[in-house]
């Protein structure tokens, strides 16, 4: 833990008192406000940009919590909670009367998790309540994974900011849709899909859409500034050089396998071999691109397997419709 003590105090003060901090989780980091404060809760909205139909997360100190927050807990809920909780899985249930319609863009359900981060976890114990916390940065834009991020991207839109550290998953929780007893992932994350799995004893469906609203369902998102492109692994340099030549400033995701091949491009980041490595370095790659000036980012998709599958959808999105289009 690399917060002190005394900032742990004041950042509860801020929550009591109404106002944003933000928080390391073990994922991303958090714009967080109290939870049973609607005024708190709207401000997060505005500092971020982000339409308030889009529910926002509500961080618990523990899973023996879960019922101050929630009703009609089915079996396999608790199941996963037991399992995974602490740790980057959110539960959609649904809302018990302590959590406002202003965090869940108006939906009767709520999505709840406990962060695997003992800075988080020592602010949810000294506020003493639940914590509201989207990831902090602008509505749709890449994710922080260090507190100087949020710093430069929210400034003093934040009231203030606790510095726990890189954050070790590097991309969100996954999202379980547990509110019957069939569950189903809405968002691949930091909990893999065969863990999930392993531990319900049956396949989990991961659709394209879903009837229910979660945080990361925009049709572009996690997105920088530079466009991303995606392509199969065998097309990525001569797709890179194709744009290069073409007046594009670009920058390239080199598939671990192509490591030696030369590449004429703006700026190259080698993509880790350990799949753990590179979703926590994802966002943070495409913040360096984007400050080395690149328009352009040629990518390709890893295999979709553990969390592959996560990095996966976090490049699709990325990849996805600009608002101009």
């Amino acid at each position: 833990m690399t917060a002190r003590t005394s900032d742990i105090e004041k950042a509860a003060e801020v929550l009591r008192a109404g106002g944003l901090v933000a928080l390391p989780t073990e994922t991303v980091y958090g714009l967080g406000a109290n939870a049973e404060d609607p005024a708190a809760v709207s401000r997060i909205f505005e500092v971020k940009g982000r339409p308030p139909s889009h529910p926002l997360i509500v961080h618990i100190g523990g899973a023996e919590r879960l019922d101050d927050w929630v009703q009609d807990v089915p079996r396999t809920a608790r199941l996963l909670a037991e399992h995974f909780w602490p740790g980057p899985l959110t539960l959609v249930l649904r809302r018990g009367p302590r959590v406002p319609l202003e965090a869940t863009g108006g939906l009767e359900t709520v999505a709840v998790r406990v962060p695997d981060h003992p800075v988080a976890l020592a602010l949810l114990s000294a506020f003493g309540g639940g914590v509201t916390a989207p990831s902090a940065n602008r509505f749709g834009s890449v994710s922080p994974t260090t507190a100087d991020h949020v710093r430069a991207e929210l400034g003093d839109g934040v009231d203030f900011v606790l510095d726990g550290g890189p954050c070790e998953v590097g991309v969100e929780s996954t999202i379980v849709d547990a509110t019957g007893d069939t569950p189903t992932i809405l968002r691949p994350g930091g909990v893999t899909r065969e863990d999930l799995e392993t531990v319900l004893g049956r396949p989990l469906a991961v659709p394209s859409t879903s009837r229910v609203r979660v945080p990361g369902q925009h049709p572009s998102h996690y997105a920088p500034r530079a466009r991303v492109v995606l392509v199969g692994p065998e097309k990525v340099v001569a797709e890179a050089e194709r744009a290069q030549e073409l007046g594009h400033q670009v920058g390239v995701f080199l598939p671990p396998s192509f490591t030696d091949a030369p590449v004429k491009a703006h700026a190259v980041v080698t993509v880790p071999g350990s799949v753990a490595a590179y979703a926590r370095g994802l966002y943070g790659f495409l913040r360096e691109l984007d400050q080395q000036g690149c328009d352009l980012i040629v990518a390709s998709l890893p295999v979709e397997k553990g969390l592959g599958l996560a990095i996966a959808n976090r490049l699709r999105r990325a990849a996805g419709p600009r608002p101009c289009e």
